[in-house]
């Protein structure tokens, strides 16, 4: 066999036997998928954002190897009997495959005397997980070290303090800031304070790596801690500190449980401190919002931020906005908002006209084509293009002429059902519940409620699927993660995988990295991997692996790329009689998420999980006590409390399942003692007696129930005795776990099996991350096959010359050439999506200065007592402008046609009908004194509408400016929305002319931003002057307003102002 980059090669193999499983039934478990793109890590051009609707609408790679190169392949062996085991096991010794350079016999070799007993497919991707020179944290220990110690120096004379005395200790802070004291300088008194309100409020005193984190957030910077470290105690830290200043204080985490979770429990602390403590959650409504943004702390998830920022920026009355002026923003995970979510923009859209049954037609079509015949797949850059065969063929169907006619824009129909086809596939991209076409986040597998893909390619996948096919949309208003954030003032963030990512966080966020230090030495062992030819290979292997695990004890954390590939092997593992749980965007796991992740460190415990779902949830060896205490006690609190038709829309065919809050049997340790189970019954009895049978709402019983699981004092009775009961469940529990904790810790702690690599290292390490955690044992070990989506696709000519040489399936292999090989697809597929998120910012950088100077005028007017100013403003420019149209500077004065420019002026206002060109004449020695008069005209006459309107309605005028400022703006944005999105899509191919697309959309999108805004202020004084308000008679006023003097209907005006520019 000849090797594509050196002389003819032989292949020694030797065969060994695995541990029996039962066979599977189907030949791949899971099958690679036949069609699509890199998923989950795909990258979503503009056109394939995820939009949001408005609730007021309808909310909706590789270089050549040297010549030189001699691969040698060595295959695993079972490791020590810790349970560190490989995936296959065989004899005694290790075995190998090498390649033999200039032997042309194939021979077999025994097993290595002493050599290693793991596959070292060595360093696989360029030392994924190792420090890279990095220190581990100390610098940052050594840095902060001084102020540690005045920290620690005050902790007596805090701890000695009465809870009155630690409270008022607040407002002492708080008053030192308000005379100008510098926050840094009360920060060992305040983190002082925090830390012993912990220990009192939440029995936790932050450790002294715990107070290093906190320096680095308040700092303004990224603080890398490793997962079980404490990230969510060390947020509350930064944040009093920076609330002491009263201009509050964002805390971002990824979902809605999440920051429920963090608000409830971390949040008692600065609560008990005398501070206010909000919290966000998606339905709010506006009012319920403006009072949780204005407290101190808020919690609040990134897209309910970005799309309240948004909103607020559409808002009609001041009493429609419910955010304050940023100040300081701590993102939790915040390699997943920053980077992960950077590729996708917020979009608010208002509905556009009802679906075409084109939709249909196109899905018809595409069903039809055939691939590389009718079209070719870019997968890589997530695109399709027809052939000439499909050009054709799709235009005789369609019976028209030209597929690319504006007329009848059939294009991108067909393109979109294309991709709908190939490149968005249902249970990896998305998945359809009650008929419904659902997105499922790329990066966490969970469900994204309420997101639609934009420009018609939802659309086309409801037709794919056959569902009904919701309206189309419009922009009304966007932003970029990465333009949005930028906007505090001061913005810092935590997560326990940043240093990877370190360039690109300076270079755009301008954020420091620094490692925090742990605060035990990390034990975890993170195997070499595993790579196979095949993709039916490696999830042989991978069963074998969880079976092997599952039979000593350990509790194995499997994650996967989709929920295809998570039911797949689901299926797998029930045949083979291994118990398991399965986390990913089915509806039917969703509901359980906390719950599984909490108890997946087990003794035995199996768990699937998509793409990091669960992340903020710790795995506690031996399982969480507390947590299956607090399932215990709402399973008997909240069917008596909870009205069960709340926020249930009823149908009139059938009522809606009653939830039960039942948790299987099997989670929990053991039963309880009846002692035990009488006291919990007895509090819940008082808790009906005071709050009423079945009389909250969920959110309301959900709420109490969390304080009824937190310590810390309380002044009311009734959650008193849930907690008291909450304790006794964790205590009888605790006694099972702990003991099962210490059989975790013998067999060898959580084992993680990757199944796949995933766009960047820091998202690999976020699984290897959930092991380990507090100096526990564990492992970690990756199986990968050359078939994998990212190798397939990044990997280049080197790995598909190593699938055509290497024909054994299921033996792993190993070789410098391939390690080299899969280190570079891994980079450029790093490098590639660093590249698109760039250019994601580079372009809504362009976008970003207009939509600040647009929604800086639109608050101008939307706040602003009195408009007059600007309106005289808009009329002195628009005279400007229709002289400059009519006449122009340069004209001689013998050559101006002063008929032309009075019709103009009088056609925009009527007040002006006394112009003649004899007095413009008289009025006007050149071209300056002409247009001083103009502008002097164009003021009068505004005053003059004014008066008129006052007269008959006070205070009218000043409400109808307002609306038709906002308006005109909004209508005329949300156009330059679409222009920019046409521009941007054409410049792309001016790159073939040697013109730099970016720099031509910056100087078309300037361009039609002054259009833009000289359309504005043109219409909106144009309906200033133009505006008539509509009387009516006191007889048809009487049935409507009893005896009210006002005799103006508000909205006719409104609704009666022209809009027409001219």
């Amino acid at each position: 066999m000849g090797s594509a980059h050196g002389p003819p090669t032989s292949l020694s193999i030797v065969r060994f036997t695995s541990v029996h499983t039962p066979q599977p039934r189907h030949s791949r478990c899971p099958p690679p998928r036949a069609r699509g793109g890199l998923s989950p890590c795909a990258p979503l051009p503009p056109h394939e954002a995820p939009e949001r609707s408005h609730p007021a609408c309808a909310m909706a790679m590789a270089p050549n190897a040297s010549a030189a190169a001699t691969p040698s392949l060595r295959f695993p062996h079972p490791s020590s009997a810790t349970g560190l085991a490989s995936p296959l096991a065989g004899g005694s010794g290790g075995f190998r495959v090498q390649f033999h350079p200039s032997r042309r016999g194939r021979g077999v070799q025994g097993p290595r005397d002493g050599g290693s007993h793991v596959a070292r497919v060595g360093d696989l991707l360029g030392g994924v997980f190792g420090g890279g020179g990095r220190d581990g944290g100390e610098a940052a220990r050594k840095k902060y070290a001084d102020t540690v110690a005045r920290i620690n120096a005050m902790e007596p004379e805090v701890s000695a303090l009465s809870d009155a005395d630690l409270r008022a200790r607040t407002a002492a802070l708080q008053e030192r800031a308000r005379a100008g004291e510098s926050l840094d300088s009360l920060l060992p008194e305040a983190f002082a304070v925090v830390r012993e309100a912990s220990k009192r409020v939440l029995g936790l005193r932050p450790f002294d790596v715990q107070l290093i984190g906190g320096m680095v957030l308040h700092k303004g910077e990224i603080a890398e801690m490793k997962t079980g470290e404490g990230k969510t105690l060390v947020a509350i830290l930064p944040a009093y500190l920076n609330a002491l200043s009263g201009k509050g204080v964002h805390v971002v985490t990824v979902n809605d449980y999440l920051a429920r979770r963090d608000c409830e429990w971390v949040g008692q602390v600065p609560r008990f401190l005398g501070l206010q403590v909000g919290l966000i959650q998606q339905n709010m409504t506006p009012e319920q919002r403006r009072e949780n943004y204005s407290c101190d702390i808020t919690y609040v998830t990134n897209s309910e931020l970005g799309f309240d920022y948004l909103r607020d920026n559409l808002a009609m009355t001041v009493d429609e906005l419910v955010l304050r002026n940023f100040n300081y923003c701590v993102i939790d995970e915040v390699d997943s908002i920053l980077i992960d979510e950077a590729r996708t923009p917020l979009i608010i859209s208002g509905l556009a006209e009802k679906p075409s049954d084109r939709y249909y037609k196109a899905a018809k079509i595409a069903e039809a084509f055939e691939r590389d015949i009718h079209y070719t797949v870019d997968e890589k850059q997530r695109n399709v293009l027809l052939t000439e065969q499909g050009y054709a063929d799709a235009e005789e169907i369609l019976d028209i002429n030209d597929l690319y006619d504006p007329r009848e824009q059939w294009a991108s129909y067909v393109l979109n059902a294309i991709k709908a086809k190939e490149l968005f596939l249902k249970d990896v991209n998305y998945i359809v519940r009650s008929k419904e076409v659902l997105i499922v986040d790329e990066f966490t597998g969970r469900v994204m409620a309420g997101r639609r893909w934009s420009d018609g390619l939802h659309q086309a996948i409801e037709a794919k699927e056959g569902v009904t096919i919701q309206n189309e949309t419009i922009t009304l208003a966007s932003i970029s993660y990465q333009n949005f954030f930028l906007q505090f003032p001061k913005l810092c963030g935590m997560t326990g995988t940043a240093a990877t990512e370190s360039q690109e966080f300076e270079s755009i966020y301008k954020l420091k990295v620094t490692v925090i230090p742990t605060n035990k030495p990390m034990i975890r062992k993170d195997d070499s991997d595993v790579v196979f030819r095949a993709t039916n290979g490696k999830w042989r292997a991978v069963l074998v692996e969880i079976s092997r695990m599952n039979k000593v004890g350990r509790p194995v954390l499997v994650g996967t790329t989709s929920v295809e590939q998570s039911e797949s092997l689901s299926e797998q593992l029930r045949e083979a009689g291994i118990p398991h749980e399965v986390l990913n965007a089915k509806p039917e796991n969703v509901e359980r998420e906390a719950e599984i992740v909490a108890q997946s460190g087990r003794l035995g415990a199996v768990t699937i999980a998509t793409n990091m779902a669960g992340r903020g949830t710790d795995i506690i060896l031996g399982g969480n006590a507390e947590f299956m205490a607090r399932l215990k006690l709402r399973e008997i609190l909240m069917p008596r409390v909870v009205n069960p038709i709340d926020g249930v829309i009823v149908s009139k065919k059938q009522m809606p399942p009653r939830k039960t809050w039942k948790t299987n049997e099997s989670l929990f340790p053991c039963e309880l003692s009846k002692e035990t189970l009488s006291s919990v019954k007895d509090a819940v009895e008082v808790a009906v007696k005071e709050w009423g049978e079945k009389s909250l709402t969920e959110l309301e019983a959900e709420e109490r129930l969390s304080y009824s699981c937190e310590k810390g004092p309380t002044r009311d009775d009734v959650i008193a005795n849930l907690r008291n009961a909450f304790m006794k469940i964790a205590d009888e529990y605790k006694v099972y776990t702990e003991e099962e904790k210490k059989k975790v810790i013998t067999a060898g702690g959580l084992h993680v099996v990757g199944t796949e690599r995933h766009e960047s290292r820091r998202i690999d390490n976020q699984l290897r991350g959930r092991s380990g955690r507090q100096g526990d044992p564990g492992s970690s070990r990756f199986f990968l096959s050359l078939e994998d989506n990212i190798f397939r696709i990044f990997g280049g000519d080197r790995i598909q010359g190593l699938m055509q040489a290497f024909r054994v399936e299921d033996l792993p292999i190993e070789s410098k050439m391939l390690t080299r090989a899969l280190d570079e697809a891994q980079r450029k597929v790093e490098n590639y999506f660093f590249d698109i998120r760039k250019q994601l910012f580079e372009y809504d950088e362009v976008l970003n200065s207009q939509r600040d100077r647009v929604y800086a005028e639109r608050r101008r007017a939307l706040a602003s007592n009195s408009l007059e100013s600007l309106i005289v403003e808009y009329a002195e420019l628009t005279m400007d402008d229709i002289l400059e149209a009519n006449i122009g500077p340069d004209t001689p004065k013998e050559n101006w046609d002063l008929s032309k420019l009075i019709a103009k002026l009088q056609q925009y206002c009527y007040l002006l009908d006394d112009l003649t060109p004899e007095l413009l004449e008289s009025k006007s020695s050149s071209y300056e004194d002409l247009q001083e008069y103009l502008r002097k005209r164009g003021r009068e006459a505004y005053f003059q509408k004014a008066e008129i309107v006052e007269k008959q309605a006070p205070g009218l005028m000043k409400e109808a400016e307002r609306f038709l400022i906002l308006s005109n703006i909004d209508r005329l944005w949300k156009e330059h929305l679409q222009a920019l999105k046409f521009v941007q899509q054409a410049v792309g191919l001016r790159g073939y002319a040697q013109r730099d697309p970016l720099i031509e959309y910056k100087l078309e999108g300037y361009n039609l931003f002054l259009d833009m805004m000289a359309q504005i202020r043109r219409n909106v004084i144009y309906s200033v002057y133009q505006f008539k308000p509509v009387v009516k008679n006191q007889e048809e006023e009487k049935p409507q307003n009893k005896g009210s003097k006002k005799k103006v209907d508000k909205g006719a005006n409104k609704l009666g102002a022209a809009q027409a520019a001219s």
